[in-house]
């Protein structure tokens, strides 16, 4: 299952961090951004994601994260 949000994160720097956490929290999941993308894309795979707590989890640390239907 491959998960994608919108995100307001734009900068190299800022995404290392953030996925740095992100595999802290979710050690499992294969995970990347996409800075090139008008959208900031953060993507997000494994055999389930739990979406609203990526979600919750970016945006504690002060980011917009808003996933794609």
């Amino acid at each position: 299952m491959v998960e994608i949000f919108k995100t307001n994160i734009s900068k190299k720097k800022e995404a290392n961090s953030i996925l740095e956490k992100l595999s802290y929290c979710f050690p499992n999941y294969r995970m990347n951004f996409d800075l090139e993308d008008c959208d900031n894309i953060l993507r997000v795979e494994y055999r389930t994601v739990e979406t609203h707590a990526v979600k919750v989890a970016v945006e504690s640390w002060g980011y917009r994260c808003i996933p794609f239907d």
